[in-house]
């Protein structure tokens, strides 16, 4: 196992940045990456300086998915391998699921297995125009894991899921926005500035106003309408008795007087 860094974690100005560090090894998901990530995660939900998350990586991709390198050299004792490695995973996309923070995914290049499982996890992905996207379990034998087969269908639908799992095609950044797997595409000349304004103006948010706005999309997955309203009726009320949220709807009301 290499004693490399495989992810460069950070935190500064509230943006925790969690950034894969293989170039070399086109960000592949093995085990010393997934230990790495999830604490990483636990990292950013443990501090309370941390406002938003940047998961992007370093190199031309973002994550070509699993090391399947590591599984041959790991036959012997694969299984126990593998689901070692897929609960330190699952751990990470557990932690920053549900942390208040928002993750912000940045997906400089190809993405594919559980480098996809990475970009539907996060509240808010953007690509570059040249990103390339494919799940591309099935095409090697394996099924998906990273929350994949939970997260697909509810960005997608069902069928269009079961496409997606079953014949792996390769969908250029525009096909994955047109269909909702990510949010928005830029060019990859604007990427950069794309990115850096996005979590200003995430940050530039009233405290606490959007992760709670990201627990109550997580709480709707699972309500009726009438739970769902009760729990939003009780956030808006909350933020209310914030005074940062106060203090932000008297400059709205204030820019709003001088543009008449």
């Amino acid at each position: 196992m290499s004693d490399e860094q495989k992810i460069a974690f950070s935190v500064n100005d509230g943006v925790a940045r969690i950034v894969f560090d293989d170039a070399a090894g086109h960000n592949v998901v093995g085990a010393q990456f997934t230990r790495e990530l999830a604490r990483a995660a636990i990292a950013c939900e443990e501090r309370g300086d941390v406002r938003a998350v940047l998961l992007t990586a370093n190199g031309a991709e973002f994550s070509v998915g699993g090391d399947l390198n590591e599984f041959l050299r790991e036959r012997d004792h694969l299984r126990a391998h593998v689901r070692e490695m897929a609960s330190w995973f699952h751990l990470a996309i557990t932690v920053l699921n549900r942390i208040e923070a928002p993750v912000l995914c940045a997906v400089n290049g190809v993405a594919a297995g559980g480098g996809v499982s990475l970009v539907m996890m996060s509240d808010l992905a953007i690509a570059k125009r040249s990103a390339k996207f494919n799940l591309a379990y099935t095409r090697s034998g394996l099924t998906p894991d990273g929350g994949a087969t939970w997260f697909l269908p509810r960005l997608v639908g069902a069928q269009r899921a079961f496409d997606i799992m079953a014949t792996n095609p390769t969908l250029s950044a525009t096909e994955a926005c047109d269909i909702g797997l990510i949010a928005r595409v830029v060019d990859d000349e604007a990427y950069d500035d794309a990115i850096e304004q996005t979590l200003s103006t995430l940050l530039a948010a009233p405290a606490g106003a959007i992760g709670a706005a990201k627990k109550l999309l997580r709480q709707s997955l699972s309500n009726s309408l009438e739970q769902q309203l009760e729990l939003e009726g009780a956030s808006i009320a909350a933020q209310l008795g914030n005074p940062l949220t106060i203090a932000a709807l008297e400059r709205f009301f204030a820019t709003r007087g001088r543009s008449r």
